[in-house]
């Protein structure tokens, strides 16, 4: 008998029996843009809805230092536009396409500034929840029997949101206390807003946060820096979820592998999302850890842009027979989908990955 999305990723993250691995994927709006206009999609039709996935988030939080600032346009081509946001920070981001936008600079360098102009704003303040859109969200996730899941930003990006990867990284070396700071700030703040949130509108199923903790082949950080510096604001955060009975998932672009040990010791369920060109290897992550760790993505996303149904054949055939095993696996590729990826690629990349993830 088939499971529910609820039943089949609540089993997936404890490693429990379930009747096919599951299925979620992230797409670019590029993505959606194209597929829509060549007739896949409907105008505003859901993603979750149209390929059946078994769940769904809502990223409810506003965690930008000043509320009640205005972004500001400071210079603007036919491509791109450079704003100063409520964190201070310069950011240069495209126009014409979804893109990471440009960090160029950013107003909290060091301790005093952060003390003086970040941190007196960084309270649980009700503007900072959009109520409307969790409740929605997890509406639409119940009517489908969709896991659901709240989903927020974590210590370390939060910190490079607000002062940039450079000053955040060589302040861990010259004035970790400040870092620490900073760290047990944001952890405080996104509980205390999950609390005011959860208490209202009621717990989701599971908690998932973004933190990329890694570039190609290697972590920002040593596995002994993030224990000191950023693991006690993860465990913060996940010992809340814990606290309500909710798993926790932790997205992480870049190469983390060392700084998995840690992680489950902070109390993560599952990872995701496992990029393949930054050096993750999902059979290898699978061997190590899968016996205490769910897995979601690692499927090489080029692959799909290749759109070459043998390759995504054995890319697929390479992996899902393998990482199926302990029931702990949901087919996700290792990036958010471009839109170099045609429709039939990705669908066949869906059919052809349940199909072989059937137990």
């Amino acid at each position: 008998m088939a499971m529910t999305g609820i039943e089949r990723i609540g089993n997936i993250l404890q490693r429990k029996p379930v009747d096919r691995i599951g299925l979620y994927e992230h797409f670019w709006g590029d993505t959606c843009r194209k597929w829509t206009d060549e007739g896949h999609l409907r105008e505003g039709e859901s993603l979750e809805d149209h390929f059946g996935f078994d769940l769904s988030e809502c990223g409810a939080f506003n965690m930008v230092a000043d509320l009640d600032f205005t972004p500001e346009v400071v210079e603007e081509t036919e491509e791109t536009q450079l704003i100063r946001d409520g964190n201070g920070a310069l950011l240069r981001r495209h126009k014409l396409h979804d893109a990471t936008p440009e960090h160029v600079d950013f107003t909290v360098r060091e301790r005093t500034v952060w003390e003086e102009f970040a941190k007196p704003r960084l309270v649980a303040d009700r503007r900072r929840i959009n109520f409307e859109a969790y409740r929605a969200a997890r509406d639409a996730a119940r009517a489908h029997e969709r896991f659901f899941f709240w989903a927020g930003v974590n210590v370390f990006e939060l910190m490079s949101y607000l002062c940039g990867h450079e000053y955040m990284l060589m302040g861990m070396a010259v004035d970790p206390d400040w870092i620490k700071d900073m760290v047990s700030t944001y952890s405080r703040l996104n509980v205390d807003l999950m609390e005011i949130l959860f208490a209202e509108e009621g717990a989701p199923e599971g908690v998932w946060f973004y933190d990329d903790l890694g570039f190609k082949q290697r972590p920002f950080i040593s596995p002994d820096m993030y224990r000191e510096i950023i693991q006690p604001g993860h465990k913060r955060t996940f010992d809340y979820a814990k606290s309500r009975g909710l798993p926790v998932v932790l997205h992480s672009c870049g190469f983390v592998a060392p700084l998995i040990p840690g992680m489950l010791e902070a109390g993560i369920d599952g990872l995701q999302v496992i990029e393949v060109k930054a050096g993750m290897d999902l059979l290898q992550l699978h061997k190590d850890f899968g016996d205490r760790l769910s897995f979601i993505g690692g499927t090489d996303v080029r692959v799909l842009y290749s759109n070459d149904r043998d390759r995504i054949e054995a890319e697929l055939c390479g992996k899902i027979p393998v990482v199926k095993e302990g029931y702990g696996y949901v087919l996700h590729t290792d990036h958010s989908v471009p839109d170099q990826v045609e429709y039939a690629s990705y669908r066949y990349f869906v059919d052809r990955g349940l199909e072989l993830g059937q137990y």
